[in-house]
């Protein structure tokens, strides 16, 4: 019990704050939409940057981390595409929105401020290692696969053109590439930029827990339950179970394998339900597991804390 009062609650209070604030009427929608920009768009892609350009590669880009955390990924984001076509009909691009669902774990938002709280900040190497390749693997997978499905007949060429488009739009991807680039070059910044980085990166996540919460408030708990009902079992529960038996077995450090499956534990992100309006599939789907995974994962993260070393 006291795990969930001194980790997880301050988390999801500042998540309730932002709720409370645009449920009440206090900030408007616009500024939320303003907020999550900012956030999105430039403070966690300078959070990611700054992580990944002083991060030590040769002892915390382990790749039976990598090799772990992201087999349980693809198993869900599988499991969610064909459980959305074989148990429930859906047409193939809503399957690809709903893979990607059961895909885009909350390894930001929610997984940092969550590890950080639990363990201390220096245990978050091994979660920026897991970021560092999130937004390019997930993105890569759900671009891929929506791009094939709804350009069936069409030429690889074409496919391939618009994928990697998509992927290097991204915000994201965009800052952990720079990062790579400064860490791997040996190359110095100025004071005066990592200092005003570090102004941006201390407001990355309080701002962006707060727009989260902000954003929630326009979500409904509508479309198909029982789906929804499907892609919290497999976020929350198949998800970090694979990371739990892929990690034991490679052996990872306590730190790693704490960071792993915390991280496998998240709820879906918004980005799923970005990911879902961008393409118009499974929209009202998304956005209603966001919301009940969100709430639900209070639970189910007291209960992993409760069952990690």
């Amino acid at each position: 019990m006291q795990a969930l009062l001194d980790v997880i609650l301050p988390v999801f209070v500042v998540i309730g704050f932002g709720y409370a604030a645009v449920a009440l009427k206090l900030f408007s929608e616009a500024g939320v939409d303003g907020l999550q920009k900012f956030t999105q768009n430039f403070a966690i892609p300078c959070l990611l940057f700054s992580a990944i350009a002083t991060l030590d590669l040769s002892a915390h880009f382990d790749v039976a981390l990598l090799v772990s955390f992201y087999t349980g990924a693809a198993a869900g984001f599988f499991a969610g595409f064909f459980g959305a076509r074989w148990l429930f009909g859906r047409p193939w691009e809503d399957c690809v929105a709903i893979g990607f669902c059961c895909l885009f774990s909350n390894s930001v938002l929610l997984g940092l401020p969550i590890t950080e709280q639990a363990y201390g900040p220096d245990a978050l190497a091994a979660n920026f290692g897991i970021i560092a390749v999130h937004a390019p693997f997930c993105y890569g997978i759900g671009v891929t696969a929506m791009e094939i499905v709804r350009n069936r007949g069409s030429g690889g060429l074409a496919t391939t053109r618009k994928v990697l488009s998509a992927m290097f739009r991204n915000a994201l991807v965009i800052g952990i590439g720079l990062g790579f680039a400064v860490n791997l070059s040996g190359l110095a910044l100025p004071g005066v930029v990592t200092d005003a980085l570090d102004l941006i990166t201390a407001a990355a996540l309080p701002a962006a827990l707060f727009a989260l919460g902000g954003v929630l408030v326009r979500y409904r708990p509508e479309g198909d339950l029982r789906i929804v009902v499907y892609i919290c079992l497999v976020s929350l529960v198949m998800h970090p179970v694979i990371v739990w038996t892929a990690g034991s077995m490679a052996g990872l450090s306590t730190d790693a394998f704490r960071s792993a499956v915390l991280t496998a534990a998240m709820a879906p992100g918004v980005n799923s339900y970005i990911f879902a309006n961008m393409y118009g599939a499974a929209r009202r789907v998304a956005a209603s597991t966001v919301l009940i995974a969100t709430a639900l994962s209070i639970g189910s993260i007291w209960v992993w804390l409760q069952l990690l070393p």
